[in-house]
């Protein structure tokens, strides 16, 4: 069985630059991130208006990111995506995630043809919980 992009991406993801990643705890882009960082992801904050969030360097824009990036999640609106694309594509990350609700298909068309994985329109939190539970169940993330 070949495993879908998300698998994928959930598996072999380490560092997670959160574009619009938000000081707000009440706020997807705040307790997603946090929850991917409980669960051992780095996360790298990525926000403007930000200069540090979740005990890590905030950074304006993803090409400004000194480290490498596995994956780009992006909290930002639809209509907004495709600059962060073409940042995620020259900075060299391997995967975009697009959270619950957002949607760009050309950006989505551009990730892919340059190499990334894409996933649209679903919680990265959500997704992770449904894999850690197919993984528990299976017995693959079970300590050895």
């Amino acid at each position: 069985m070949i495993p879908d992009s998300r698998t994928l991406i959930l598996a072999q993801t380490k560092t997670i630059a959160v574009v619009g990643l938000s000081s707000q705890p009440s706020r997807a882009g705040y307790y997603v991130p946090a929850y991917l960082q409980r669960h051992g992801y780095r996360i790298i904050p990525v926000n403007p208006h930000l200069t540090e969030a979740l005990g890590e360097k905030a950074y304006a824009t993803l090409t400004a990111v000194p480290h490498l990036i596995d994956l780009a999640l992006i909290f930002q609106r639809s209509e907004n995506v495709l600059p962060f694309i073409d940042e995620a594509i020259a900075v060299g990350v391997k995967a975009i995630w697009l959270q619950s609700g957002i949607r760009h298909e050309a950006a989505a068309v551009q990730a892919r043809a340059a190499g990334l994985l894409v996933v649209q329109d679903a919680c990265m939190m959500v997704e992770h919980g449904r894999w850690q539970a197919k993984s528990d169940y299976n017995g693959t993330s079970l300590p050895a």
